[in-house]
């Protein structure tokens, strides 16, 4: 079904060599090359290609030695750019940021303190939501989908943090522990269809992805997805979800036609630095990115297509980072549009035991004990 993953005149001029290729790495990219980190998500997903590609076709040209690190995804890839020496850069997406930004306006001390310094690269492209059932089930819309058993994805990902939030949008009403799983995408749908101990898989992922790449001719007898009808569509877009579709182009294994879906965006994202050396860097970072454009969409994923350079208005409580933005903005000629305020949140406790809910476990902003 699936193809799957000691001091000495000698020492001090050893020293004082040692410290002029250190000022000669600030110089510029002619130097030795800086190594960053940048965090996406599984090694099945499109977020590693999208890192991949901007290593290869962004990275080198700025200086910078690049390396795209997995990871479970973009809750994850908020805390780990937050805490994590090194990652300089993640891929997110905009319904985790916003979650963590409404958290941090409720008071919730450890929800302001990931999120605050952190700041907006560019907003890149859609990511279509996958609701995967198998193909006898009785399910056809995504309106059908209350108390079935449904795996969200491990927690940290970005498609848990999706799945509670589009969830409630839909029906009003909280995801349970009883009725979820948090399996890899690879693992729910082996037992999707094996044991039928779950009813629906949710994936988010921009189209077309390895996950479902990798399957083969006659999967249609095992896997089908759910349609998107308009009242799904409306519901959802009250969350900030945008109607999407999933072409059968991309699945030509699969799909024989194109199916409604929703998708919500991805967004390139650092943190608020201040040394002089990380910001210069990621100047030439943004720069670069402008410039080779052309070359990512021509021959990096094919979700770069829908990708542009200009910078729209942000939510309330979002920021761009200046000194990338500055770079785009003289890159594609025209005047920078001021950055909005993050409003400060007040201080609350983190929440532990039993009042611990499922979306504050999805967020990394409580333990259960």
């Amino acid at each position: 079904m699936l193809s799957w993953i000691s001091v000495s005149h000698r020492a001090c001029q050893a020293g004082a060599a040692a410290a002029a290729l250190v000022l000669a790495g600030a110089a510029g990219p002619a130097a030795a090359a800086l190594q960053y980190n940048i965090v996406t998500a599984s090694e099945n997903g499109t977020y590693i290609q999208i890192g991949k590609d901007l290593a290869t076709h962004v990275a080198q040209s700025a200086g910078i030695e690049l390396k795209p690190l997995p990871s479970n995804g973009s809750v994850e890839n908020i805390k780990r750019l937050r805490d994590e020496p090194g990652t300089k850069l993640a891929l997110v997406q905009s319904d985790v940021y916003q979650a963590y930004k409404d958290m941090a306006a409720k008071g919730n001390a450890e929800a302001s303190r990931i999120v605050r310094p952190l700041r907006v690269v560019l907003p890149m492209y859609d990511e279509e939501i996958y609701l995967v059932v198998r193909a006898d089930s009785p399910l056809q819309s995504v309106s059908e989908i209350r108390d079935q058993r449904i795996n969200i994805g491990p927690i940290g990902s970005g498609t848990a943090m999706t799945s509670a939030t589009l969830y409630k949008a839909l029906f009003d009403a909280p995801l349970t522990d009883e009725k979820t799983t948090t399996l890899t995408h690879e693992e729910a749908l082996i037992k999707l269809v094996r044991d039928k101990s779950i009813d629906v898989v949710v994936v988010v992922a921009g189209q077309p992805t390895t996950l479902f790449n990798g399957m083969e001719a006659g999967v249609e007898k095992y896997f089908k997805l759910l349609k998107v009808d308009e009242l799904a569509t409306a519901a959802a877009g009250q969350a900030g979800y945008a109607p999407s579709s999933i072409k059968a182009a991309s699945y030509p294994n699969w799909l024989t036609q194109d199916l409604p879906s929703l998708s919500v965006k991805t967004m390139l994202v650092t943190y608020d630095y201040e040394l002089a050396q990380t910001r210069s860097a990621l100047v030439r970072f943004a720069k670069s990115m402008c410039e080779n454009l052309p070359t990512l969409q021509s021959s990096g994923h094919p979700k770069w297509r829908e990708v542009s350079l200009k910078l729209p208005p942000l939510s309330t409580g979002w920021s761009y980072f200046g000194p990338t933005e500055q770079a785009m903005n003289r890159c594609i000629a025209r005047p920078p549009t001021p950055a909005l305020a993050t409003p400060a949140a007040p201080a609350a406790q983190r929440k532990r035991g039993p009042d611990c809910a499922l979306q504050d476990k999805v967020m990394g902003l409580c333990s259960a004990s």
